[in-house]
């Protein structure tokens, strides 16, 4: 885990982490010290997260996903730190400059911006205006004028003078160089500038000269000033696209004038010709090195701060997306609608897999309605469609009339599917490794007859940045942001288990302990095997070792199992603990499943083992309760208003929609159009709004009416308080 250093600085590796550094996560997440101890050894161990959610709540205190998380990120974070600590204290005694102060004051630092301020003046730096000044021999002078004992400054240059230093001017400029360069790299007042732009600090934005038209969209911040920590995530990431794209200038600083006036009063001693030189080195320290190094920090510190906001408003939308309720296994009819092109139509079975393709054109330029609507029937009949899912892109809402004039001859559901990615998805590898002989928009359609199957299964083959849902996330940290989202797609399917005999290989991929070989040799063995009959035939799967076993059985079911707790959450390890409870009341496992009355007799606290207690056991019981029951619910279809475009909207109307994105600034409504409308947050309700996901939800139904329509942008602004 984290590398401890001795005395000749070589990493010794921990299996899990020293007390020190347990104590400072405790400390910083407010945890105690046994389930930070519990967790940092679980993980060091291999355990998942969501296994350890799960399956390890009596180690871990029952902490959830989201702590644990924050658990890893801190042993992360320590270990960063720990290499770069490791770095400098080689660096400073390759210098010959390392005293054993030095190395405690190094060694007892737990702070990244504390290391660094201390490494500073060791740090090697290309040739400076200090340096050059040093080399002319004008330390010595530097170091007496600092001392600020009211000596004559011209008379101390004049000392000085070489051939190098032509005049006493000279000499005091290289000597203010050097005082300079001893205030930038002087922790005290590095700090005194930091505290003044945490107070302070204001962010400017104003246009870059000529660029007031092609850069009109950011005309917001044309000249532009906020104090920086009130500004908002989304505002303080528009300005520095705009800033990217090079429409805006932006700087951050606090006040200059009482910054330098803080750092004279923490610097000067005295009022002689020594301490005029030295306040002059102060306000070319900070104008020079000071303010933009300081900037730099505070630029990315707000930059890290907006990025965690953005990407925690994202990860909320995406596993509310993720765990949006699945149709279930029925047979679809699914359409990619088009207008020039046609829709295109695809049949799947009640598993997901393909059987029909083909394509209609019911709308211009063709309008063959009637041969649509025959065709429509007849692939329903055949086929024997249960519900029909229409992409909501392009010519959906028409499509969807023209389905409604159908005459089915058994009850088919009507669904408008969001279509968010699916051409991404049409394209990519996966697509055409499932199917490398249809057409893209064939591909298309299967996923969005799929997606009303089961979201889930297929939203996990898409960039989540495709999806649709979020704010800037092309402008966040993109490391960061793939391992949130990583996390969340794998949170999201560990909590729904998988059905291990249908799941594709992309979405056995996030199954804990799993991975893309292993999720590829279970496929294999389906393939040349049979359907998996027992969890325990996963041993046989090549490279099923026994850690990877125990991560992964307990979130992979197996529907219509001859052992019925193959299709539950009870985790096979205790799966003789569900065998006792039946033993002890007489009953098969069969009966205590379906009998509550039999599991009400269970005394929970005669199954208390060493490893498995009260939290396990009360998880086992709920799970005997509603064995394999799907915890996303049902989908239901739902009526638009009878309106196809922006040009139907009339201020006023009061209209039926679904909430389709949720950002910190407002909420975008699906009213039945092309353009989605948005719901301020100022619009979301009567009473204070902190945050936009306090009131609403991602699919949730409301009704909205309409306060504006700009045509000419195409944005529609929409308010729920009114209605």
């Amino acid at each position: 885990m984290v590398s401890k250093i001795n005395s000749n600085f070589a990493p010794v590796q921990f299996q899990t982490m020293d007390a020190k550094h347990l104590q400072i996560i405790s400390d910083q997440l407010s945890i105690s010290y046994k389930k930070i101890q519990n967790t940092t050894e679980l993980l060091a161990e291999g355990a998942t997260i969501p296994f350890i959610a799960r399956y390890r709540k009596e180690a871990t205190g029952s902490l959830d996903e989201v702590q644990l998380t924050e658990i890893k990120t801190q042993i992360q974070k320590l270990e960063e730190l720990e290499k770069r600590r490791l770095s400098i204290l080689k660096s400073i005694e390759e210098q010959g400059k390392l005293t054993d102060e030095l190395r405690q004051k190094i060694l007892s630092i737990y702070n990244l911006t504390e290391l660094e301020d201390v490494y500073l003046p060791y740090k090697k730096k290309r040739k400076t205006r200090a340096s050059v000044a040093k080399e002319k021999g004008l330390e010595p002078l530097a170091k007496a004028i600092f001392e600020q004992r009211n000596q004559n400054a011209e008379s101390l240059a004049s000392n000085f003078l070489t051939d190098k230093v032509s005049t006493t001017d000279e000499a005091l400029q290289g000597a203010r160089d050097i005082i300079a360069e001893w205030i930038n790299e002087d922790e005290k007042a590095r700090n005194k500038v930091r505290f003044s732009f945490r107070r302070n600090a204001t962010i400017r934005s104003k246009v870059a000269r000529g660029k007031e038209t092609d850069g009109a969209k950011y005309s917001d911040y044309f000249d532009f000033e906020e104090p920086l920590k009130k500004c908002p995530s989304h505002r303080l990431l528009a300005i520095r696209r705009g800033e990217e794209e090079g429409f805006l200038r932006v700087s951050i600083a606090p006040d200059e004038e009482e910054t330098i006036y803080h750092l004279e009063k923490l610097i000067l001693k005295g009022h002689g010709k020594s301490t005029e030189q030295v306040k002059e080195a102060i306000a070319d320290c900070y104008k020079r090195l000071l303010s933009s190094s300081i900037e730099t920090e505070f630029r990315n510190l707000a930059k890290e701060k907006a990025d965690n906001e953005a990407i925690e408003v994202f990860v909320e939308n995406l596993k509310q997306l993720l765990l949006s309720p699945p149709l279930g296994q029925k047979r679809i009819l699914a359409i990619d609608p088009g207008f020039r092109t046609g829709c295109k139509l695809i049949c799947l079975d009640q598993d997901g897999s393909f059987l029909h393709h083909s394509t209609i054109f019911p709308h211009p330029p063709q309008s063959l309605e009637y041969e649509a609507i025959q065709k429509l029937e007849t692939l329903a009949d055949r086929y024997k469609i249960e519900a029909l899912a229409i992409g909501n892109g392009t010519a959906g809402r028409e499509t969807l009339a023209i389905c409604k004039k159908c005459n089915f001859d058994n009850p088919v559901e009507l669904f408008i599917v969001n279509e968010s990615g699916a051409s991404i998805y049409s394209a990519s590898e996966i697509a055409r490794e499932e199917f490398p002989d249809l057409d893209l928009t064939v591909r298309g359609a299967i996923s969005i007859g799929r997606r009303l199957m089961d979201p889930l299964a297929e939203l996990v083959k898409i960039d989540p940045k495709s999806i649709g849902v979020g704010q800037y996330q092309h402008d966040v940290n993109q490391n960061q942001l793939k391992q949130s989202l990583d996390r969340v797609v794998e949170s999201c399917v560990n909590s729904v288990g998988i059905n291990l005999n249908t799941a594709s290989k992309h979405l056995l991929t996030y199954v804990s302990g799993l991975g893309p070989m292993l999720a590829q040799n279970i496929v294999n063995y389906r393939s040349e095997n049979g359907l998996f009959q027992t969890r325990a035939d996963l041993k046989q799967v090549t490279r099923m070792g026994e850690k990877a076993f125990e991560q992964c059985a307990g979130f992979l079911r197996i529907r219509h199992a001859k052992n019925l707790l193959d299709n539950t959450a009870v985790h096979p390890e205790a799966y003789h603990i569900v065998r006792q409870m039946a033993s002890d009341l007489n009953a098969s496992v069969e009966d205590l499943i379906k009998n509550a009355a039999l599991r009400k007799q269970i005394r929970v606290e005669n199954y208390i083992t060493e490893n498995i207690g009260l939290p396990t056991l009360k998880d086992i019981l709920e799970e005997l309760e509603k064995p394999g029951l799907d915890p996303r619910g049902e989908v239901k279809a739902f009526e638009f208003a009878n309106i196809s475009s922006i040009d139907d909207l009339q201020e006023g109307m009061v209209l039926p929609g679904i909430i389709n994105n949720i950002t910190n600034f407002g909420a975008f409504v699906d009213i039945g159009i092309k353009e989605s409308g948005l719901v301020h947050i100022s619009q979301l309700s009567n009473t204070f709004v902190k945050s936009p996901a306090d009131v609403v939800s991602l699919q949730q139904e409301v009704r909205v009416k309409v306060l504006e329509i700009d045509k000419a942008r195409k944005r529609v602004s929409l308010s729920m308080k009114q209605v």
